[in-house]
């Protein structure tokens, strides 16, 4: 799976912030550069790839984006191989690239932009996912 964008890639692209219990998604477009939290998923199993494929249908994504959770160190550890065993099911079930993001501190940075709101964890997490996504957009961008 490729790390970056590449050149004069287009399309909507739906990101999700991994995670065991939760995935924060998030919406976005290259030709603008922007990115937008959407509902995320509480589910497991079969009933995850569901929601995910309910989200396919509606988005009609060119790609997909998922972050890549590394220590602060940058070193890989249990969810960073769960997250790219999601990546590589997503591409399998859905015939979509699929690019990995590093996501450190994108949590913490969307707990401090929700701080003093109602938000759940699912919206944080979802918030992270449009963090993920700025950041992938970024870089094509630069």
């Amino acid at each position: 799976m490729k790390r970056d964008m590449p050149e004069g890639a287009t399309g909507t692209v739906l990101a999700f912030d991994f995670g065991i219990r939760r995935i924060g998604v998030a919406v976005g477009e290259p030709e603008t550069g922007t990115a937008h939290p959407l509902s995320g998923i509480a589910a497991m199993g079969e009933a995850r790839f569901a929601a995910v494929a309910g989200l396919i249908a509606q988005w009609k994504p060119a790609r997909l984006v998922v972050g890549l959770p590394l220590g602060v160190d940058g070193a890989p550890h249990d969810v960073t191989r769960l997250a790219e065993r999601f990546a590589r099911q997503l591409r399998g079930r859905f015939g979509l690239p699929v690019e990995l993001v590093d996501e450190r501190f994108t949590s913490v940075e969307a707990e401090s932009r929700l701080r003093g709101k109602r938000a759940g964890r699912i919206a944080i997490d979802s918030v992270a996912a449009q963090l993920i996504l700025e950041q992938y957009l970024g870089k094509r961008a630069a």
